[in-house]
């Protein structure tokens, strides 16, 4: 498995938001105020930068030929400061993660916001830093952390690059090392890709919407870790956070389809991973 926040722009955004209570549009303009996001930022802050990175990470650990549209992607520009104030609440914080998951030969790999224990090591990863979060069969639990974005950081990683491609040209040892993806690319289906998630609903606020909701996960086979209902000043409708345990993709799916048909959900306002 292989877990990251490969893009520092995003990871500076989502900081701002969680430590300053930044709005989204706000942090982003710093950010490229700073020089960490481009004038058109979209390759960033959908999620298609840490794709690629993604791509590369898991054809080098798996020695399967991944390919960019082999990555299920969401950037962060929906993510709220509701969102971060309840992922704070219940001791999560937000961040962009990477995650490429080998199991039996069959891969997985996305790249989304995901929510992430207080207590995890990545959690702590702030500003414009990276940090990959590696786990192998041998060497355990390993993680690599350092800048990811900015004007220096960016041209010390090009120059060192330049370098070893001179160095190895005068070397004449250019080319001489290849990777091989020697193993067959098979890709997991959504009944095999799993893991918990957040999901926040504004619903109608009357007896009987929980025993409803409650239902639809029963039916689709997902069980809860916890659920919250509460009041919400700001909207006329409740508020419903459920964070489930270890799910299927596909029945998680199947879960959010049922409540698009559902008189008494209103809106299905977020749903994220949770790790850690």
């Amino acid at each position: 498995k292989i877990m990251g926040i490969v893009n520092g722009t995003t990871n500076f955004i989502l900081t701002k938001m969680t430590q300053e209570g930044t709005a989204y549009t706000e942090a982003l303009a710093e950010a490229q105020q700073l020089g960490y996001a481009e004038a058109d930022p979209t390759s960033d802050v959908e999620g298609l930068d840490a794709a690629r990175k993604m791509t590369i990470l898991s054809t080098l650990g798996f020695r399967a030929n991944i390919a960019l549209e082999d990555v299920d992607v969401k950037g962060i520009s929906s993510v709220s400061r509701e969102d971060i104030l309840y992922a704070g609440r219940l001791g999560y914080v937000v961040k962009l993660l990477g995650i490429a998951e080998s199991q039996d030969d069959f891969i997985s790999v996305s790249v989304q916001p995901t929510m992430v224990k207080h207590t995890h090591p990545l959690a702590s990863v702030n500003g414009v830093f990276n940090a990959v979060y590696v786990f192998g069969e041998a060497v355990g639990e390993t993680m690599f952390y350092g800048a990811g974005a900015g004007e220096l950081p960016t041209a010390t990683s090009i120059v060192a690059d330049l370098v070893a491609v001179i160095k190895n040209l005068k070397l004449g040892v250019n080319g001489k090392q290849a990777l091989l993806s020697y193993k067959q690319k098979k890709l997991k289906t959504d009944e095999q890709i799993a893991s918990k998630y957040f999901m926040l609903l504004h619903v109608d606020d009357r007896a009987g919407v929980l025993a409803k909701i409650t239902q639809a996960f029963a039916e689709c086979e997902v069980s809860l870790e916890s659920v919250l209902q509460q009041p919400n000043a700001s909207i006329p409708e409740a508020e419903i956070i459920i964070i489930t345990h270890d799910a299927s993709k596909a029945a998680v799916l199947k879960v959010l389809e049922s409540f698009e048909s559902m008189d008494v959900v209103k809106t299905i306002r977020s749903v994220y991973r949770v790790e850690g």
